[in-house]
């Protein structure tokens, strides 16, 4: 391939790690919680979605590899946001919980989702977002 026929700047990787950089920059601005990363708010709401879950839900449910799954669990663990227990039937299994003060940062930050998403987007008309967030579905199919 001849590298002036290859131009960085208009390869889909590098656009979407770029927009994805500007909207953890929005993400970080805006949480009120710098302790709180977008990735742990994910499994945050994901864990109180599903109730008691196990690592191999949370990375089906959330798209996150396992190691990293593991690690931000044991974080939020730390931060007694999350708690792990035997599942009851098999004892072999642990499951993860929302514990009350996971709920309430939840909740805190939940509040706050709603506008990080808005200010990310809001460089785009109202049919740019639409159409985005379209494809964006489509390409995580």
């Amino acid at each position: 391939m001849n590298q002036n026929t290859y131009v960085l700047d208009q390869q889909v990787g590098y656009l979407l790690r770029k927009a994805y950089q500007r909207h953890l920059a929005i993400f970080q601005q805006n949480i009120g919680s710098p302790q709180l990363t977008s990735v742990q708010f994910t499994v945050l709401y994901t864990v109180n979605l599903l109730g008691h879950c196990s690592q191999k839900e949370l990375v089906e449910s959330t798209a996150i590899d396992q190691a990293t799954i593991r690690g931000i669990v044991e974080r939020l663990i730390k931060r007694e946001l999350l708690l792990q227990s035997q599942d009851a039937i098999d004892k072999r299994k642990v499951k993860i919980h929302i514990t009350e003060l996971g709920k309430i940062t939840l909740a805190e930050a939940t509040e706050k989702a709603q506008l990080i998403s808005s200010k990310t987007l809001e460089i785009l008309n109202p049919a740019e977002q639409l159409a985005l967030l379209y494809l964006l579905k489509k390409l995580s199919e």
